[in-house]
């Protein structure tokens, strides 16, 4: 025998609302879902994503911690005037 109240009221046509306006009707345990996000305001279906990585992420990371070509050179001329300072120790 089924117990009676023990699941939520359904209510299926209920509404979607973005910004205050109602997006959609779908079914649900509330009559109303609010969100900040939905598929026709995200910029991943929409097309309006802007690309704000100008530059690529790893020449930054290089410039900034200096790993660049002329850091790189700079280690190799002072790399072997270290190991012939070690020797001489």
């Amino acid at each position: 025998m089924p117990k009676p109240d023990i699941h939520p009221t359904w209510y299926p046509d209920a509404k979607v609302i973005c910004n205050g306006e109602v997006v959609m009707t779908t079914g649900s345990t509330q009559p109303e879902i609010h969100v900040d996000v939905w598929s026709g305001n995200h910029p991943f279906f929409t097309g309006t994503q802007k690309i704000l990585d100008t530059e690529g992420r790893v020449d930054r990371f290089m410039r900034k911690y200096g790993m660049g070509s002329t850091a790189s050179v700079n280690d190799e001329k002072t790399a072997p005037a270290k190991d012939e300072a070690k020797k001489e120790a």
